[in-house]
């Protein structure tokens, strides 16, 4: 296995995109280009980032990883807060890899805990050729997917990977019926669709929404992060019709970060 190192080596480049941000109910607010590159230094020893938007730019310079950062082999990356405390903003970063793209979600909470903004940044490597793909679509994610799963934990424990099936199909009233298996488990839910939001609302007290985002992209998270309750923030990525990657970000009933698991799915069927 690669070391957490090697993983965060694989996004050295110049990437070059956007930052889009993102009203909670999925407006539009504003969409700024960036460039941001990760030049390896000293034999690759230590990573200096800067990036460039709005005219400014940011540098920072990295020896090691750690803390409320973890990455998986293909570069696929989150960094956040690693406990969700009272009256406190909260928040995470999930970026997923695939090829010469990332595309990475920014979701952020308020001292109330509500979801307060989102920020999208698709980018590519610069002087490669990319297409981006049109917003989501319900459509766009009808049918069974089956993948494979990787969890990795902030206490470095050995990584677990399993077989994972999701399954989402219309019922005659047009809500989302959702199943989704992965190892011995399977989770049923509903959702009302009001585009571009899916919402999971038979828990008034625990209501997650799917935002669908340009880019093929989607963005999930309870409305509002409490505590006492455990919590997921997830990114999925419909990187090719039938090819799709989703990352989640897990919190227990403490608030404290605990895993982060990545799957790569393929569409094998509609429902």
């Amino acid at each position: 296995m690669k070391s957490q190192w090697e993983c965060f080596l694989q996004n050295l480049g110049v990437w070059e995109g956007s930052f889009t941000n993102f009203s909670p109910q999925g407006t539009l607010l504003n969409d700024t280009p960036s460039r941001l590159s990760l030049e390896g230094l000293n034999n690759n020893q230590t990573v200096r980032l800067t990036l460039s938007r709005s005219g400014q730019d940011v540098k920072r310079e990295f020896s090691y990883v750690g803390g409320g950062l973890l990455f998986f082999e293909n570069g696929s990356f989150s960094e956040g807060l690693i406990q969700l405390r009272p009256f406190s903003e909260f928040g995470a970063e999930l970026a997923l890899v695939h090829e010469n793209r990332r595309l990475r979600l920014v979701q952020l909470f308020d001292q109330t805990g509500n979801l307060s903004g989102l920020t999208l940044i698709p980018e590519h490597l610069a002087g490669t050729q990319t297409a981006e793909r049109p917003t989501l679509q319900v459509d766009d994610l009808l049918g069974e997917w089956r993948g494979k799963a990787v969890t990795i934990y902030p206490d470095w424990r050995s990584p677990d990977t399993y077989s994972t099936t999701l399954k989402l199909q219309l019922d005659d009233t047009g809500r989302l019926i959702q199943s989704t298996s992965f190892g011995d488990r399977t989770i049923t839910s509903i959702a009302t669709i009001k585009d571009p939001i899916i919402l999971f609302d038979q828990d008034p007290q625990k209501q997650v929404q799917v935002l669908l985002l340009p880019d093929g992209a989607s963005a999930t998270s309870p409305l509002k992060v409490q505590l006492r309750q455990p919590l997921f923030l997830e990114v999925g990525w419909l990187i090719q019709p039938n090819l799709r990657q989703r990352m989640i970000r897990s919190y227990n009933e403490k608030g404290e970060w605990v895993s982060l698991t990545l799957v790569t799915e393929e569409r094998v069927g509609n429902c």
